[in-house]
């Protein structure tokens, strides 16, 4: 059993995600072996709010270069959080609007 600490592992501030949360959609960083109820349960646990679906997607490595050195970045899974229209918001993202 993991730990919701452990399955969500920070959120994702860009714009596009910014816009989003007007429509109740909040996006993190999780781990990639987590799953869709795994994440819902998780957000519900550490937020106090109710999870209507859970969208994710694999974001693949990239390379990059720095000079003579080349290699990739990390690859990791991004969640996007849709909630409940009766839910409250996400306390965290709202002083960054």
């Amino acid at each position: 059993m993991k730990l919701a600490q452990d399955i969500i592992l920070k959120p994702i501030i860009t714009e596009k995600a910014m816009d989003d949360i007007s429509m109740k959609k909040y996006t993190f960083k999780v781990d990639p072996d987590a799953t869709k109820p795994e994440i819902a349960k998780a957000v519900e646990e550490l937020f106090g709010v109710k999870v209507a679906a859970v969208n994710t997607m694999n974001m693949k490595r990239k390379p990059k270069r720095l000079r003579y050195s080349s290699g990739y970045t990390a690859a990791w899974t991004k969640a996007i959080v849709t909630l409940t229209a009766d839910s409250k918001t996400i306390e965290f993202f709202e002083g960054m609007n």
